[in-house]
């Protein structure tokens, strides 16, 4: 049994990625449409949830309007704008330049979805392995400090949200689960994170940030230098330990919330 978690601890760390702002990639759009707009979860969506949408060229003001906002609505958070699903229907999201140049996306939305069981945790609190949490957090600034990029502040809501995607032992990235998490905890802008996880649980703290050091996309997270916050969560069970980071971006947008 130890032979075979070290075996699976190995391959999940070797795999772990990082979400927070990174945007898909579409299909190529049309050279000459003036004003191109896309919907970041797609044209459809389901009643209650947000999308960013994602228009360009950048750098241009836009105004953005919505031909039926009863079924979806659109807001503007900070420089984004946002689509809300309210109502089953059809409804068509009108962008325009300055100029009068004008791009559209339809946005279909559907009746929501029966919510997903809850995710049974280890019954950890979110002030559980704080030791550990605060070494981990005083390694990461002192790797960010070597870099040359500023330290990270402690940020409550991180700590939580961190806390919270811990407990619930992911081996894997769950972007959505993790966007709300945030969100809920009160954080309000995009953010990055990492998941290691591994067998033991001795020397946490440095065995995790080691991991995160030694794995390019996860060490561009950890000295992002847009960042200025920070939460960590840790959770051990069964001789595996789960560890998160979650930093702050500010002024962006989480587009799961």
């Amino acid at each position: 049994m130890t032979n075979m978690k070290k075996r699976i601890a190995a391959a999940l760390t070797a795999t772990t990625l990082t979400i927070g702002l990174t945007i898909p990639a579409m299909a190529a759009e049309a050279p000459d449409e003036p004003v191109r707009v896309s919907s970041y979860k797609g044209s459809t969506l389901e009643v209650g949830e947000r999308s960013g949408l994602i228009v360009g060229p950048s750098g241009a003001n836009y105004t953005v309007t919505s031909s039926n906002p009863d079924t979806v609505a659109v807001e503007q958070v900070l420089t984004f704008w946002v689509a809300v699903a309210k109502s089953e229907g059809t409804a068509e999201i009108t962008v325009s330049n300055n100029s009068g140049e004008c791009g559209a996306v339809t946005l279909t939305v559907g009746a929501a979805a029966d919510p997903a069981p809850p995710v049974e945790d280890d019954n950890t609190g979110l002030t559980d392995n704080m030791e550990i949490r605060q070494e981990m957090i005083r390694l990461i600034n002192q790797t960010r400090k070597v870099n040359g990029v500023s330290e990270l502040s402690v940020n409550e809501a991180l700590m939580n949200a961190a806390q919270v995607c811990s407990n619930r032992r992911y081996t894997w990235h769950h972007a959505p689960e993790e966007g709300q998490a945030a969100a809920e905890a009160g954080y309000p802008y995009g953010f990055g994170d990492n998941l290691t996880v591994f067998t033991g649980t001795v020397d946490a703290a440095q065995c995790a940030v080691d991991n995160w050091i030694n794995s390019p996309s996860h060490f561009e997270t950890m000295i992002d230098p847009r960042c200025d916050c920070i939460g960590v969560g840790v959770t051990q069970y069964d001789g595996i330990t789960y560890c998160y980071m979650f930093v702050g971006i500010p002024n962006s947008v989480n587009f799961y919330a």
